[in-house]
């Protein structure tokens, strides 16, 4: 892959940077990558090479290609760091090998610029928590306190190519945004980028890519910005071998940019917590990708329902104004379905303190998805005793005993 043909220019009411991606060791056309703002921030973004080589080097990796040449000196911290985080997922099985990094040159030395620390904030709970705990924790003259919230389109809204561009969802969400960032006295930096258009795939998103494209994101910004803080989505017990990671994100940092990872020592319901007590959260949270027209949450999907069982722990439901429904029926909880061990454990989480509550109703519901989640965990895992009979026709016969069955399963499936 090469990266090449840096440019700056206005586009519309926003300024852009640009760079041209092209691939080749697959047959992929070049791609125009971009990051974008309104105008009001054009001294603040620029078209910094660091930002195009975090947002591609992922999708280049995926796609077998041998290098990665971009047309322009980078830090060497950034280079090594990149390497390091490519051994990471090498040994997490999350890639079977290495990318070979070209540039024009080496910069060694950061540019003096005051600090300023940025966060990203989507609206959801874990950017809420890091700006709340933030708040809490620093006075607004220190070099910590955060300064600037940046909003991006371009990934859960946005993010998948060929879909609309969902402007109207990324409006509504922009409105909400904007009242919390008011409320806790920052500046609020809208983004639009198609980094994840290289490769919107889902599962890469989420287990390989999404830290390296908010980085990249976030390096965009290296004329204003020095540090950027990215939310884990587990707590230090819970952490799992996917992005966002405190051992991969910390490698996208440069001698100009860090990149922080925030709050690792929370758990879901300690971050929930935080904005309890919080009305400016309440009033505008948005936890939903589903994107429904004219709603920030659906209120039906697994991550509404989590979260309002979550907020109905703090008494804190009837206050979440931007959810459908500010009660809970065991009916409602049916549409769940647990997936991944990490969902397993934030409904454990939440046995103890319904059953203090007198909720023993949801937790017969959630006690029900949880077993159903184990059982199917025991048959992928093997460890249940059709496991043990896979295991032993891998080995002793060759596979033969599970192509018997799909056959005779095929063939029955064709009479019916």
């Amino acid at each position: 892959m090469r990266i090449e043909n840096f440019s700056t220019e206005n586009h519309g009411m926003r300024k852009r940077v640009t760079a041209m991606v092209v691939w080749e060791d697959c047959d992929r056309n070049p791609q125009e990558l971009f990051y974008e703002t309104s105008c009001k921030f054009e001294d603040s973004i620029s078209d910094d090479p660091h930002a195009f080589l975090v947002g591609a080097i992922l999708p280049a990796l995926h796609f077998g290609e041998q290098r990665i040449a971009i047309d322009a000196p980078i830090c060497a911290e950034l280079r090594n760091g990149l390497l390091t985080a490519i051994g990471w997922f090498r040994k997490w099985s999350l890639f079977e090998r290495t990318i070979c990094i070209e540039s024009s040159s080496e910069v060694h030395y950061p540019r003096p610029l005051a600090p300023r620390a940025a966060s990203f904030l989507s609206g959801g709970v874990d950017s809420l928590a890091i700006l709340r705990a933030n708040r809490l924790a620093y006075p607004a003259d220190h070099p910590n306190s955060i300064k600037d919230c940046l909003f991006v389109h371009g990934f859960d809204i946005g993010g998948l190519e060929g879909r609309d561009e969902e402007r109207a969802a990324y409006e509504l969400a922009l409105r909400a945004v904007s009242s919390i960032v008011q409320d806790v006295e920052a500046t609020l930096i809208p983004v639009y980028t198609n980094v994840r258009h290289l490769y919107d795939d889902l599962h890469f998103w989420v287990y390989q890519f999404h830290g390296a494209a908010l980085a990249s994101v976030a390096h965009a910004f290296s004329n204003r910005l020095t540090s950027v803080s990215l939310a884990s989505a587990y707590k230090i017990a819970n952490l799992r071998k996917k992005t966002i990671h405190p051992l991969l994100e910390l490698n996208y940092s440069s001698a100009n940019l860090r990149i922080k990872i925030e709050d690792t020592r929370y758990s879901r319901m300690d971050r929930v917590g935080l904005l309890a007590q919080w009305p400016a959260a309440l009033d505008n949270l948005r936890v939903c990708t589903m994107n429904p027209p004219g709603k920030l949450n659906c209120g039906r999907c697994e991550k509404c329902l989590r979260t309002m069982l979550q907020l109905l722990v703090f008494d804190s439901l009837d206050k979440a104004k931007t959810f459908p429904y500010q009660e809970i029926t065991p009916e409602m909880l049916d549409a769940i379905q647990l997936t991944e061990s990490y969902q397993d454990g934030w409904y454990e989480e939440l046995v103890a303190p319904l059953a203090t509550r007198g909720r023993h109703d949801l937790i017969e519901v959630i006690q029900q998805k949880r077993a159903a989640y184990q059982k199917h965990l025991a048959w992928e895992e093997e460890r249940d005793w059709k496991g043990a009979v896979k295991r032993f026709d891998r080995r002793w016969l060759g596979g033969s005993l599970y192509t018997t069955y799909s056959n005779f399963l095929e063939r029955r499936r064709s009479r019916s």
